[in-house]
């Protein structure tokens, strides 16, 4: 099978043209929710498609390249180049195809936190901040911060939840809610908000504690805090039911030595491992700039293979 034909079956054709017939119709915006999870669905179909034509034509030139090479033409600079366009191809299609779980396709909501390691001159958390959003920005995915402090130690968690559509069956009873207001602390000047604007939401069943300070009105940040809760308490509920936490987020471990997924080590050597896949490489400041590709692939492929 051609590997374009792996984002390009017929029932993918037949989705996409429904999609299309869906959106084109009068009444598609009366239920706004309901048009932005088509528009979504429709999205991620037609990047399966543009996907899968890049793939055929770069094919196509390489085997066009390989036949005048065995005649004898010198092409050998275009067909390495090729060779390395089509092999960066289907590296993209691999990732690709490996994130197509349930919720591999929604928003992710990430948190770091501080964990053992006491007060050093670097803030480790900030450092990781800075290189997940240099990743996001790599792809132009849009990122949004509802709340962020200053963080001083050598070990930080990274958690990921998906975040949830509102057509998720998951009910909060407002009366086990307890909804603190306080003063935001901003970074300064102009951005400085003078009204208790922030928001901490505690839910009394599971301690699980949301906040968000960095929108300016009161309602935007309990809107913001609530996503994420609702996104925490179900995936809570997965776990409880069936056990999914390890799907969707990855084990949690304890934050200190002996339980990190990956070590940075910046002197008096440099690199960085993944103990998970045992891909390690010595660019620490590449990583650190946000380049987690070769850690994601490693994993996702280690997952696949677990499957297999």
């Amino acid at each position: 099978m051609p590997c374009a034909a792996i984002f390009d079956t017929p029932e993918t054709i037949d989705e996409l043209a429904r999609l299309e017939a869906q959106a084109a119709s009068a009444d598609f915006w009366n239920d706004p929710d309901r048009a932005q999870t088509i528009l979504r669905r429709r999205r991620r179909l037609q990047e399966d498609r543009d996907l899968a034509e890049s793939l055929r034509q770069k094919s196509d030139d390489l085997s066009v390249l390989v036949d005048w090479a065995g005649q004898g033409e010198a092409v050998r600079e275009e067909l390495l180049e090729a060779l390395t366009s089509f092999a960066t191809g289907v590296e993209a299609g691999e990732i690709k195809k490996m994130l197509g779980g349930e919720h591999d396709d929604k928003n992710a909501i990430v948190a770091i936190h501080p964990g053992a390691g006491g007060t050093e001159s670097q803030d480790w958390a900030e450092m990781l901040i800075r290189a997940y959003l240099r990743w996001a920005e790599r792809r132009a995915f849009k990122v949004e911060v509802i709340e962020a402090a200053r963080r001083h130690t050598s070990f930080a968690s990274v958690y990921v939840w998906p975040e949830l559509p509102e057509d998720v069956e998951l009910e909060i009873d407002e009366k086990e809610l307890r909804i603190d207001t306080y003063r935001s602390s901003g970074a300064g000047g102009q951005h400085v908000n003078v009204t208790d604007s922030a928001v901490r939401i505690t839910h009394l069943p599971t301690n699980i504690v949301v906040s968000c300070q960095n929108e300016r009105s009161q309602h935007r940040n309990r809107d913001a805090a609530m996503k994420v809760l609702k996104a925490r308490l179900y995936d809570l509920k997965q776990k409880e039911q069936q056990d999914k936490l390890e799907e969707i987020g990855g084990e949690k471990k304890v934050i200190g030595f002996g339980s990190q997924i990956r070590s940075y080590v910046l002197h008096p050597y440099q690199m960085v491992k993944d103990l998970r896949t045992k891909l390690e490489t010595g660019a620490v400041d590449r990583v650190l700039d946000g380049d987690f590709d070769p850690f994601i692939k490693a994993y996702l492929m280690q997952k696949a293979t677990a499957r297999l």
